[in-house]
């Protein structure tokens, strides 16, 4: 293990985490916040102190293999998260630090579930830091410092891997930080052209960038009580479209833009995507008419609500727990869905869906058919072996992590359907569930073991649970 890179990479991280919160410290200043404003800027100098001492050192070698790239973003993130949750203790918003840090790492971790009853009552400045980590954690901080900060060693693809969601990570050009690069540059151009279309649409400057950072990264803290049911039809539409756009494969977007139009949409995971989700708005809105609503207003809360879940957002418009059986029972299969490897979006990710049931297919057809060669392919091409492996290694892993936390947190003595959503909710980064833990409900009732529990669901969700699991190894950490 590459000890002195790991810590050199911590301290850059820190170093990053102390200039994101200047950001908020300003928001304190212009909103005249003066306690907020300090707690910001005293942390962001404790940061940026922090981080250049453990950078001091240098290390002996700049190359690091798997573990230690898997290591490098799970302590990265634990320590940001554990950082990031000091301003609402300092400033009073949320002083029980446990509260505190399930409400940041939910947001890092881009999931949106929540611990606050009125979340109105927090000052700019905390709401601004809230809707921030969702940018933050949308793309990956650390994808972001290999986009500003190249490493040397050429093994920095180890990074990408580990903090990059989906079942293979490669390379759009040459380089990886190239790579990391144009993956922000999309990032930073789409987020851009949704604020300007909000700020179109009305709404406040404020809220324009609360809510398309809580967009961009699919993790959906409000500002609102109501979450967006108070805004216009026009910006409701507009964040459904964003929301859409922010679970496609990035690759789609590179594509476009490097003009191969044709090859964008030869993308088999974003065709699927985008059947997968028209199927859910045709059924629920056909669902919803019958039950008495209009057609407009039926697809109108439809098209968002399937976008939010789907691409584990969590906004809301209307209470979708109150819906029909049908319609909520097919929300919660688009909670494990979750949306395209590549984006930003959560959930086991529809590239995997489709590995897992072309493998059936597979078995299937050798059952009839025994001295057949069949390999599994995906966009014209055989998908190596190695990836197959690592999606079941990662859905047997996920089963086993979701079936004890259901265990665990079933110890509060709340009902099955809202343990079964709390961990459905976090362990895919959504954010909203069902029963207490619906659109208007919130995790503030639960003990505290239980919320450690869903805080490591979350932080397994986001990191695609390798890198977790290899941080509490006994393996990792002896001397090989």
């Amino acid at each position: 293990m590459n000890f002195w890179l790991i810590n050199s990479i911590l301290g850059r991280v820190i170093m990053l985490q102390g200039l994101f919160m200047l950001l908020p410290c300003i928001i304190g200043i212009f909103y005249g916040e003066r306690n907020d404003a300090l707690a910001y800027l005293f942390l962001s100098v404790l940061c940026l102190v922090v981080g250049k001492l453990a950078r001091i050192r240098k290390p002996k070698s700049a190359t690091f293999y798997a573990k230690d790239g898997f290591l490098a973003v799970s302590l990265s993130w634990i320590i940001m998260s554990l950082i990031g949750a000091l301003p609402f203790v300092l400033n009073g918003d949320i002083p029980n630090y446990t509260d505190a840090l399930f409400e940041i790492i939910s947001g890092f971790t881009t999931t949106g579930s929540s611990i606050l009853n009125n979340v109105e009552l927090l000052s700019h400045a905390n709401l601004f830091w809230r809707s921030f980590s969702h940018w933050i954690g949308g793309m990956g901080v650390l994808v972001f410092i290999l986009a500003i900060l190249p490493m040397s060693g050429g093994s920095t693809i180890n990074l990408m891997k580990a903090e990059s969601p989906g079942p293979s990570v490669g390379k759009l050009v040459p380089k990886m930080q190239q790579t990391a690069f144009l993956l922000y540059a999309i990032y930073f151009a789409m987020t851009i052209v949704e604020i300007i279309l909000l700020l179109i649409g009305d709404m406040p400057l404020f809220d324009a960038l609360c809510h398309a950072f809580g967009t961009a990264g699919t993790g959906g803290f409000g500002i609102k009580a109501d979450s967006i049911a108070g805004y216009s039809v026009y910006l409701q539409g507009v964040i459904t479209v964003f929301m859409f756009l922010f679970g496609v494969n990035f690759t789609f977007y590179y594509y476009i833009l490097i003009h191969k139009v044709k090859d964008a949409f030869q993308i088999e995971e974003v065709r699927w995507y985008f059947l997968i989700y028209i199927a859910a708005v045709f059924l629920i809105t056909g669902t919803l008419v019958r039950h008495g609503d209009g057609l407009f207003e039926s697809f109108h809360h439809t098209a968002f609500q399937v976008a939010s879940i789907m691409t584990t957002t969590g906004y809301a418009t209307v209470d979708f727990d109150k819906w029909p059986e049908f319609c909520r029972t097919i929300m919660v299969g688009l909670m494990f869905i979750g949306a395209c490897a590549g984006s930003t979006g959560g959930g086991i990710k529809v590239s995997r869906i489709m590995i897992y049931l072309k493998q059936v297919k597979k078995e299937l057809m050798q059952q009839i058919h025994p001295r057949q060669i069949r390999v599994i392919k995906m966009d014209g091409k055989a998908i190596e072996h190695t990836t197959v492996r690592s999606c079941n290694v990662f859905l047997m892993s996920y089963l086993v992590i979701y079936a004890i936390s259901i265990l665990l947190i079933s110890l509060d003595g709340f009902d099955f359907t809202t343990n079964f959503t709390a961990v459905t909710a976090t362990l895919n980064n959504i954010g909203p569930g069902l029963n207490m833990v619906g659109p208007n409900g919130n995790f503030a009732e639960f003990s505290v073991f239980s919320k450690y529990v869903l805080i490591f669901d979350m932080l397994a969700g986001r990191l695609e649970i390798i890198p977790m699991m290899i941080l509490f190894h006994p393996g990792t950490w002896k001397k090989s």
